[in-house]
């Protein structure tokens, strides 16, 4: 089956959006468009960290959200800031749990936890959105 084309779309100062299937193949297509969106910025050192983490921020809405989609936000706050954002339906905040040793889960948050320069959640009157802050270059 052919991949379907990211689609950045500008949501201003700069940024790209993207509403994706509440669907665990949408981790790669939030791989693809953070990819895309550092490339543009001249921000590629930044590229395996990004993909991580919106992999594990993907795989906790598809996991938890229940609703049929989720939306992707990728900023440029800075010259060398980039804030990754994944919004879904459900108004209950992610948490950090210590990953069982035996367990396939518990990983991701630690994972973003390390990866990213800060995190967290702010609550929306319909859901919420976690995002993942990372710097580069100059501003690392």
């Amino acid at each position: 089956m052919p991949q379907p084309a990211t689609r950045a779309r500008p949501t201003g100062c700069p940024g790209y959006s993207e509403t994706l299937p509440c669907e665990p193949e949408s981790a790669a297509t939030a791989r693809r468009l953070v990819r895309v969106a550092l490339a543009v910025w001249g921000l590629d050192d930044l590229a395996d960290d990004g993909a991580l983490i919106v992999s594990e921020l993907v795989s906790n809405a598809v996991r938890h959200a229940r609703r049929e989609s989720i939306r992707l936000t990728v900023d440029r706050p800075g010259a060398a800031r980039v804030r990754i954002g994944v919004v879904d339906f459900s108004r209950v905040p992610p948490a950090v749990k210590e990953p069982d040793d035996e367990g396939e889960g518990g990983r991701g948050l630690v994972l973003v936890n390390e990866l990213a320069v800060r995190w967290g959640t702010e609550l929306l009157p319909w859901g919420k959105r976690v995002w993942a802050e990372l710097r580069g270059g100059e501003d690392a």
